[in-house]
Formats: C-alpha cells, structure tokens, sequence
C-alpha cells in the first residue's frame, strides 16, 4: 500500500518526527511511504489545511496514493477539507482506539491527526501506536465482529451519498482556485513522487499542463 504523509504549514516543525515515526511502522510492515511535505518551516511552498485537503483528493482519486495521513493543530481542519473531497473518507484519530475502530468500523482512506492539541511528551509513541492499529493486519472486518455485516453495508451506503453528492476529481481541479491549486500541488517533490505513481491519466494531464 502507498502511504502518501502531508503536513500543514503550522505543523511543519513536527514534519520529521511523524516521518520517522510512521516509517518506522509501516516500512516493516511492507507499506511505501511517500512524504509529500511540508518538511521544514522554511520550505518554499507552503500547505495550509485547506490544501492538505485538496491534495489528499489529488492523491487518492487519482491513485498516486492508497491511504493519506495528514493533520495540523487540532486535526479538525485537515480532516474537514479532506473530507469536503470526492471519494475521500477521513478520520479524525487522536488515539490508538479511535486508529483502530476507524479501521474496523469506517474504513476510511485517510486520517487527519492532532500535531498541536494534546501532542505532549513521547507523542513519537502515541503515533506509532496508532499507525501500527491502522496498518497492521486487515481493515474493515468490523467492530464487535457481530455488527461486521452492517458496518459494511453503512459504508457502501455511505460511498454513494459521497458520489451523489460530489463531483469528480476532474472537474474539482477545473473548477477551484487556480492560484490555490497550484499552491497544493508546489511541494519540492510533488512531480516526482506524483507523477511516478498516478493512475489516472487525465488529472496527470490536467497538473502538468498547470505547472508547465
């Protein structure tokens, strides 16, 4: 699985430690990680929450990426605009129980995570142990296993009132701020990373014509 880490600009002090500590869980586990920044305070390009949403719908619409995890101070932010995007199911995960009953339960395709509010001492611990409850072992069997059948079912649901209610990713780049967009998408080593992994030819076309 391709585990694409973004980290919003206030947060961007933090960017390698999250790093390190999801590496450390899901390389082992046979998990690529693929850091799409931001990597330091002083980067050039800067992602705000709001373009942390809009790249994780660049990411996993497109399926340069499998699985997003990203935050900022509260993880409230990252998780409401990831979420305001076609086919992207995002949890806001704080612990290693909510890690693992979003896994069982929801089995979304990305989590937004606090780096700011309540990010004290061993916070490297607490990541560690959420990413291992979300990477390790199989996601979706349910939680308690006796509700798995209807757990799967709410979800299913669920993707279709996402697909109701939301144009696709296409017409999403198309249609937003050109100037937000290409900001999203400004990060040292988006095009390499990006455009090594898409899948889908149309929004590779559309970001490069963009940048060029």
């Amino acid at each position: 699985m391709k585990i694409a880490l973004i980290i919003e600009n206030s947060q961007a002090a933090k960017a390698s430690l999250v790093h390190e500590s999801l590496a450390a869980v899901a390389e082992p586990l046979g998990h690529e990680v693929h850091h799409y920044g931001m990597y330091t305070p002083e980067d050039k390009a800067s992602l705000t929450y709001v373009m942390n949403g809009l790249l994780t719908g660049i990411l996993l619409n497109s399926g340069a990426a499998d699985f997003v995890v990203t935050g900022c101070g509260t993880g409230m932010g990252s998780m409401l605009a990831a979420n305001s995007m076609p086919g992207v199911f995002c949890g806001l995960v704080i612990d290693p129980t909510d890690a693992f009953l979003f896994g069982q339960i929801n089995d979304g395709n990305a989590i937004s995570m606090p780096y700011s509010k309540g990010f004290g001492w061993a916070a490297e611990l607490n990541l560690q142990d959420v990413y291992r409850k979300l990477f390790d072992g199989e996601r979706g069997l349910g939680y308690p296993k006796e509700r798995a059948a209807i757990m799967k079912t709410n979800r299913g649901i669920l993707k279709s009132l996402k697909e109701a209610s939301c144009r696709d990713m296409l017409t999403v780049l198309k249609t937003v701020d050109q100037d937000l967009l290409k900001a999203a998408i400004a990060g040292e080593k988006f095009a390499d990373l990006f455009y090594a992994n898409c899948k889908d030819e149309a929004i590779s076309d559309y970001l490069r014509g963009l940048s060029a």
